[in-house]
């Protein structure tokens, strides 16, 4: 049992039933038992493992995409280069180096990474040791004018409302202490629920006990992305998990020690995420006013980049052991058996602006 879990027992047995947002909100970010205030949660030695970690490969490909956006943007100077949700700050360092081929490039950048977990903060100072950053908590602390914003693996972690469909409608799917055990479970709300309407499933006629997912920071993050874009001449680059187009179902996860966990147990000790619905992020974005491109697989987008190029480059001077990593990463990373189909890229840019690097047939 966790200080999360009696949290959580006292602030229902005061209010009532909690929502899956809220839990999971709490659960990644409670600001002394958060599973994203302590410790690294990335990479071998962590519970889970991103595309940065496995690969320089990743990095340094989405570095090149960087260099080949900008161009298509007429070279702006200054450019802010924003990260969302850096993590250990090992895809930024790699996309850097990248970056660095082009002097020109290079020199136009500033650094922006949005951040709000100190220990992450302090590992992605110490990964971009020389390198001029700021620091944000969010990105309404960007500075205005314009930028290149990346975001690898943050929509999934933002939180999920669910609902269920009953014969009575749509009622929102909730957290309760089971009087007996004691133990975290679900339960419906007792009326039907608006905000489930926000769904495109809700409008597709799906069965009664079907269960859709709305996360409301997503929509707002993308809608704050997407005006952002038309206002200062902006690209974003999302790359995360999820269906082409929205499906039902409750996706709600946890990983712990690169194993699957049951997220009602132990909470804070175990990372939180659910499947990004691209379909509810393109209609946000067009809302917004802006343009968007994709979802497309990372597989085909990593390929149109050139990662296999790359790979072949790292192979030549490798040793037979790192030939051997190299050609796992690239298979990790791009067939569609492992990362490749279920991940995918989704970029938001300017109605004016062309399809980006790895879009360009997607028109």
């Amino acid at each position: 049992m966790t200080a999360l879990t009696n949290h959580f027992r006292a602030r229902i047995a005061s209010a009532g039933p909690i929502s899956v947002a809220e839990f999971m909100a709490t659960a990644l970010n409670h600001p002394r038992y958060g599973y994203y205030m302590h410790g690294e949660p990335f990479g071998q030695r962590g519970d889970f493992i991103t595309g940065p970690e496995i690969s320089q490969m990743f990095g340094e490909l989405i570095g090149l995409w960087c260099v080949a956006t900008w161009d298509q943007m007429d070279q702006p100077n200054p450019l802010s280069l924003v990260e969302i949700g850096p993590g250990r700050g090992t895809l930024m360092a790699d996309a850097l180096r990248a970056i660095s081929g082009v002097p020109r490039c290079r020199s136009a950048l500033t650094l922006d990474l949005v951040e709000t977990s100190p220990a992450l903060c302090e590992r992605q100072r110490k990964t971009l040791k020389g390198m001029r950053a700021r620091w944000h908590d969010r990105l309404a602390q960007v500075p205005a004018g314009p930028f290149l914003l990346i975001a690898n693996e943050l929509f999934d972690a933002l939180p999920v409302r669910q609902f269920q469909l009953t014969p009575a409608g749509w009622h929102e799917r909730m957290i309760t202490v089971d009087t007996r055990t004691g133990d975290l479970v679900f339960t419906l709300a007792p009326g039907p629920s608006l905000v489930a309407s926000m769904s495109p499933l809700t409008a597709m006629g799906p069965p009664i006990g079907s269960i859709c997912q709305v996360s409301t920071m997503a929509i707002s993050l993308a809608d704050e992305i997407a005006r952002r874009a038309v206002a200062d001449n902006g690209v974003a680059l999302i790359i995360d998990y999820g269906p082409e187009t929205s499906e039902t179902g409750a996706s709600l996860r946890a990983v712990r020690d690169h194993g699957v966990h049951d997220p009602l147990v132990d909470p804070g000790t175990a990372d939180l995420s659910a499947d990004v619905d691209f379909m509810l992020l393109a209609r946000t974005v067009r809302a917004a006013g802006a343009e968007y491109h994709g979802p497309v697989p990372q597989g085909i987008f990593l390929r149109t980049l050139g990662i296999e190029s790359r790979a072949a480059a790292l192979t030549d001077i490798a040793s037979p052991s790192q030939r051997d990593d190299i050609q796992s990463a690239l298979d990790r990373l791009v067939d569609a058996e492992q990362m490749g189909a279920r991940f995918k890229a989704f970029a938001i840019t300017r109605p004016s602006q062309p399809p980006p690097a790895g879009f360009e047939g997607e028109e």
